[in-house]
C-alpha cells in the first residue's frame, strides 16, 4: 500500500458543477457552465453551498473556451470563478478535461498530447498567479468513459465504433505526458485519477464467468495505463497519482448482457459500494475521494443515505476516503436535449435560471456532514474505537 500524504480539504463533502463542453451527438457544441448560467452566478451558488457547510468544489475549465487557438490560452473566463472561491474561501478541484476538446481536436491527433500538456502548463502558471495555494488537479475526467462514449456509441467527436481502446490509449498518453509535467514544474500539486466504479455481475447460471470477469477487469485499464502496468511504452507511473477519484452512480452495475441491475436493490443483486471502494483500494493503495454521486427526483435523500452507510462501512474497513463530491450541484440539462433536465441538483432550476432548493437532499446532507467529518475521522484512524458509532449513520 502506498503512503500517500495529501493535504486535507476543506470540507469533507464537496458539489460538484456541471462542466462539459463537448460536441454532442447532433453535432453542436455545449457548455453546461452557460447552459446552467453558473459562469454567470457562480458568486451566489457558492454562497448557497457555504450556507450548508460544503467548502469545496469541483470545477472544469472547458478546454474548447480557454484555446482559442492552438496553443494560445485565456484563461479570463475563471477569473470569476477564481474571485468568488476567494470571496467565500471555496476551494477548487480543477478539470483540465471534462469530455470537451477544440475545434478539430482528438485524441488521435498528432497534435493532441503536445497541446494537452501545454493547457496544463499555462492553467496552473495562471492558477499560482490567480491563488497561490496547493492545485487538486485532474488532467482527464473519466478515460473509461470518454473512450467508450466517443470511441464505440458515437456519442461525441471523433463519433466512433470499435475504437474505444484506441482512444483510451491516445487519452492516457496525454494525461501521463501532463502528469510528468505538473510533476516536473508544479511539484506541490494533488495529481487524481478520476474513473468510475462498475460493476459486472453474471446475467444467469450459464453466464461465462471468465467474460463476466474480463468485462468488469475493462474498468481498470486506463488507471493501469496511468500507473505503468499496461503499456508501459507511455511512460505511465504509480508516482503520478496522489489521489483516486470515484465516480459512482445507481447504473454503474449492469450483467453480461449490458443490463443495468435496478436500484433501489429490492432483491439484493447489487454488489455494496464500500466492497467496490474496498476492491480498488486493495488493488492501487490511493487515498481515495468520490468524486461523484448523487441521483434524481424523489429518491435523492435515499441515495445519500445509503452512499453515506456504505461510505462510512468502508473507511470502517481502513480505506482512506477524503471527501465526497454531490453531482451536480444545479441541475443538468440531458446532453443532447437542452431543453430536458433530470432534477438531480441539489438545486433544481426553474425556466428563469433561478435555484431552487430540493429540501429533502440538503437534510440529508446536513444531517450526515457533522457525524461523518467527526466520527469517521476517528474510525479511519482507528477502526476499533467505538465502531458502533458507524451504525447510527443508518438513522439518517
Amino acid at each position: 500500500m502506498k503512503s500517500n500524504v495529501i493535504p486535507p480539504l476543506k470540507s469533507f463533502f464537496m458539489g460538484g458543477f456541471e462542466c462539459a463542453d463537448h460536441i454532442n451527438r447532433s453535432g453542436i457544441r455545449i457548455n453546461l457552465q452557460k447552459e446552467t448560467e453558473h459562469d454567470l452566478r457562480v458568486y451566489d451558488d457558492y454562497k448557497l453551498l457555504k450556507d450548508i457547510g460544503i467548502s469545496v468544489v469541483r470545477e472544469g475549465i472547458c478546454w474548447s473556451d480557454v484555446e482559442a487557438k492552438p496553443f494560445e490560452f485565456d484563461f479570463s473566463r475563471l477569473d470569476p470563478l477564481f474571485n468568488a472561491a476567494l470571496s467565500h474561501d471555496i476551494q477548487i478541484i480543477w478539470d483540465l478535461c471534462h469530455f470537451g476538446y477544440p475545434d478539430g481536436l482528438i485524441p488521435t491527433h498528432p497534435q493532441f498530447t503536445a497541446r494537452f500538456v501545454a493547457l496544463t502548463e499555462a492553467f496552473l502558471n495562471y492558477h499560482h498567479k490567480m491563488r497561490p495555494q496547493i492545485p487538486w488537479i485532474i488532467p482527464i475526467n473519466e478515460i473509461s468513459f470518454l473512450s467508450w462514449h466517443s470511441g464505440d456509441v458515437r456519442g461525441t467527436v471523433p463519433f466512433a465504433v470499435n475504437s474505444g481502446f484506441d482512444i483510451k490509449y491516445h487519452l492516457c498518453k496525454a494525461a501521463i505526458a501532463a502528469m510528468h509535467k505538473i510533476r516536473e514544474s508544479f511539484p506541490d500539486t494533488v495529481i487524481l485519477a478520476v474513473e468510475p466504479l462498475v460493476k459486472v455481475h453474471p446475467s444467469g447460471i450459464e453466464s461465462d464467468f471468465l467474460t463476466v470477469f474480463e468485462k468488469h477487469e475493462i474498468q481498470y485499464q486506463a488507471m493501469d495505463v496511468l500507473t505503468g502496468r499496461m503499456c508501459p511504452e507511455l511512460g505511465g507511473d504509480e508516482g503520478l497519482i496522489d489521489v483516486f477519484g470515484a465516480n459512482y452512480y445507481y447504473n454503474n452495475q449492469w450483467n453480461d448482457l449490458n443490463q443495468t441491475i435496478p436500484w433501489p436493490d429490492a432483491h439484493g443483486l447489487l454488489t455494496p459500494f464500500s466492497d467496490l471502494l474496498e476492491e480498488v483500494y486493495g488493488r492501487y493503495g490511493y487515498p481515495i475521494v468520490i468524486t461523484e454521486t448523487g441521483h434524481f427526483g424523489l429518491l435523492r435523500k435515499q441515495w445519500m443515505k445509503e452512499i453515506l452507510v456504505e461510505v462510512a462501512t468502508a473507511m470502517k474497513n481502513n480505506v482512506p476516503i477524503h471527501g465526497l463530491c454531490i453531482y451536480p450541484v444545479i441541475d443538468r440539462p440531458d446532453w443532447d436535449d437542452l431543453s430536458s433536465f433530470s432534477n438531480c441538483g441539489i438545486w433544481d432550476m426553474d425556466s428563469f435560471k433561478n435555484r431552487k432548493p430540493h429540501q429533502p437532499y440538503i437534510e440529508s446532507i446536513r444531517e450526515g456532514q457533522d457525524l461523518f467529518e467527526k466520527l469517521l475521522a476517528v474510525a479511519v484512524i482507528n477502526p476499533a474505537v467505538n465502531p458502533k458509532k458507524i451504525s447510527s449513520l443508518n438513522s439518517l
